[in-house]
């Protein structure tokens, strides 16, 4: 579960995150005044927000629903069975076939940002222990390839064999890193702060939840002059600031929490499956602490020890700067003018090499150490350049080549024996491999058992992945071809190079971005997956009741069924719902003349809403008091489908009622002018149960045994 879940993830964001929101622009380092401590525990928090309750829920969500139409309904372990509660054997149809084409989709590109995270981290990993191999996209996609191979020969051997055992090496060695971190830092203050930060993460818990950055968003500059600004927009030099950043970047929510929500939810039927797979007999109860309950806390005892102790080593970073022995960040090679330092006198190249480096790092950055930066490249390039400028080699080429190396770059940002290391300087995919080199001699040893175990997460997430895609591709077949296998884990190689190759220099971001794209669209198939447990648990339990009596047709069935004569009536509807208003009302005792008037009511709702969208083109605003037309229509059409349910007593509530007109009112006025039809009413009989296990449903919903139980296949 740990490592097809998160385990590549907790690697590279586990010391990078937390380090990233201490000291990068974003809500908390905004507020100059908010004192140092405080903000590296908002920086924790926020980490334990991004790997916490939140994603796993995710993970629950759907691992319960497939368990649970898998192991009681009898149903293919496949995305589209999630939904059998909701619309039926609708799920044999197209829009099964379209959620499983989502979901395959949807994963593929989940488990590939997964893979180009381990991939640049994995190069970062080796240039770090070995400079001779460089930091590039050949070297990366050289990375993926030979990755992609091992993986392919574990996902043919199957899960038994392959998958399981990787994972549990690759946990093991997780907890050889993590205990060894433990005990070779300060013991005592991890303890500390695991507990002072799971306290202030539950303080805390559903503000952090609801937190939109809606200020930040509108993008209004914080620059009045006064009281407000010098407690608001004031930056490092007491001036007030002219680009809003003292108020919090406003696109830092989407480069972190935007970026983990679609991980997340792109991940949800991969790692939704694997929880199911192995629930099997468990209760819901027992479902939640296993698979919530357990990889949380575990989660954050890997952040609270990698990120405290990264945190705890660049506080005392810059405790020890000094102008004899600064601990700064030096200008990464490409903001420095090599081109301009060829051409000029070698006695001036390092002014040079520095010139117009400020502006160049503002706009790159974002940030407001730039004189420190300046200052940290002159000392850096003072410390080594008169090996190449006074040595044998006198040659600013070699120095290049030197100053490209990250380890050989960042000599200013860590001590001679490495145990203080400044990791800010260091870019997110080196950060970890800084953090296991402050462990005195045992570093080298525990960069290389980092970079086994990223190599065995790797291939586990690129394995497992390849198998749940080659599952739901297969109809939910549990062992498909390994032909199919094999072509599966090809296509998460080519998707995964093909990322990094497109995003060049800007990979991250590239990776990132193929999260959030699919995780979107499937957010919307997530939310009614929520509601189709909660309708196959209130029918288990037996707050609904499955035979009792029902519309004719539902909702979708103009768009699930071939039936001309259906589509006909959908269309007529778009225009006549105000008509079935009049026959309903007239139907449940109304007069007459109040009928006339609801018929009326509605035409005016509906025909304002078309009119306004056309009065449009000419007075800008008129869609806004549209829309408010139509849910007008909306809430009155939805008010008699809530009275024709109570009078026929068929499941359902209001909120229900009000959604189903907004999405497909056409179809509701159907339901309605059908009712009353002796055709238009039916209940349906019990079919004999699914042959799935000999058990009875509990009485209580926490105590549902997922094994066992007897259903039928119903219609809802």
């Amino acid at each position: 579960l740990f490592a097809c879940g998160v385990g590549v993830g907790l690697f590279f964001y586990g010391v990078g995150e937390p380090i990233s929101h201490y000291t990068s622009p974003n809500r908390y380092t905004a507020d100059r005044y908010m004192p140092d401590n405080m903000v590296a525990q908002d920086a924790l928090n926020q980490t334990f927000y991004h790997w916490g309750f939140h994603p796993w829920v995710t993970y629950g969500i759907m691992g319960i629903v497939l368990a649970f139409v898998t192991f009681r309904k009898g149903l293919p372990m496949t995305m589209k069975s999630c939904f059998y509660p909701l619309i039926g054997d609708r799920i044999y149809g197209w829009m099964g076939n379209v959620i499983d084409i989502m979901s395959v989709i949807t994963t593929v590109f989940g488990v590939c940002t997964s893979l180009g995270l381990g991939t640049m981290q994995l190069n970062a990993g080796l240039n770090y222990i070995f400079p001779s191999i460089e930091k590039n996209t050949l070297t990366q996609v050289l990375i993926i390839w030979i990755v992609m191979a091992v993986a392919t020969v574990s996902v043919v051997s199957g899960v038994g064999v392959g998958v399981r055992r990787l994972s549990e090496i690759c946990f093991g060695v997780g907890m050889f890193l993590l205990m060894a971190t433990f005990f070779l830092d300060d013991s005592w203050f991890l303890l500390n702060l695991f507990c002072q930060t799971v306290g202030y993460y539950i303080q805390n818990f559903l503000g952090l939840g609801f937190r939109t950055d809606a200020f930040e968003l509108v993008g209004i500059k914080s620059s009045l002059e006064g009281d407000r600004g010098r407690l608001y927009g004031v930056g490092e030099d007491g001036k007030v600031r002219e680009d809003g950043l003292a108020d919090g970047p406003q696109g830092w929510m989407d480069g972190w929490t935007i970026f983990y929500w679609g991980w997340w939810v792109s991940w949800s039927p991969f790692v939704g499956m694997f929880i199911a797979k192995i629930s099997k007999g468990r209760t819901i109860k027992e479902f939640i602490n296993g698979a919530l309950t357990a990889p949380m806390i575990y989660s954050f005892l890997w952040l609270t020890i990698f990120g405290g102790s990264a945190l705890r080593n660049e506080k005392y970073a810059a405790e020890q700067h000094t102008v004899e022995r600064p601990f700064c960040c030096p200008a990464d090679p490409e903001m420095l003018d090599w081109a301009g330092a060829y051409k000029a006198d070698i006695s001036k190249w390092d002014e040079v090499l520095v010139s117009g480096l400020k502006d160049t790092y503002n706009k790159k950055t974002g940030r407001y150490d730039a004189d420190s930066v300046v200052e940290c490249t002159k000392s850096t390039i003072t410390m080594w350049g008169d090996k190449w400028l006074n040595g044998e080699e006198n040659n600013l080429g070699n120095f290049e080549k030197f100053y490209k190396v990250d380890k050989n770059r960042y000599k200013m940002s860590m001590s001679e024996d490495n145990s203080i290391v400044r990791i800010s300087c260091l870019k997110l995919d080196d950060q970890w491999f800084a953090l296991m080199y402050t462990k005195g001699k045992l570093g080298t040893m525990l960069s290389v058992v980092s970079l086994f175990g990223i190599v065995l997460y790797f291939v586990t997430s690129a394995d497992s992945g390849s198998l749940v895609i080659d599952i739901m591709a297969a109809n939910g077949d549990q062992n498909p071809p390994r032909l199919q296998r094999v072509f599966w884990a090809m296509v998460e190689g080519a998707t995964a190079t093909a990322l990094l190759i497109a995003g060049g220099k800007e990979a991250l971001s590239a990776v990132q971005t193929a999260s959030i794209v699919t995780g979107l669209p499937y957010t919307i198939i997530m939310s009614f997956l929520c509601v189709s447990l909660w309708r196959g648990l209130a029918m288990e339990f037996g707050d609904l009741n499955p035979y009792g009596a029902d519309f004719s047709i539902g909702i979708i069935d103009p768009f699930a069924t071939w039936d001309p004569k259906l589509w006909c009536n959908f269309a007529k509807y778009v225009f006549m719902t105000p008509l079935v208003l009049y026959k309903t009302n007239m139907r449940q005792g109304g007069q007459k003349t109040g009928s006339t008037m609801v018929a009326i009511a509605a035409s005016v709702l509906w025909l304002s809403w078309i009119t306004l969208h056309i009065v449009e083109i000419e007075v800008p605003g008129s869609y806004a008091i549209a829309w408010i037309f139509y849910i007008g229509f909306v809430t009155l059409v939805a008010s008699f489908r809530s009275s024709v349910r109570a009078e026929y007593d068929i499941n359902g509530n209001p909120l229900e009622d009000f959604f189903a007109t907004l999405l497909v009112y056409p179809s509701v006025a159907i339901q309605l002018e059908t009712v009353h039809k002796k055709q238009g009413l039916t209940t349906i009989v019990p079919q004999e149960p699914v042959a799935n296990g000999n058990g009875a449903t509990n009485g209580h919903v926490s105590g549902l045994v997922i094994e066992n139980g007897n259903s039928a296949a119903h219609q809802v």
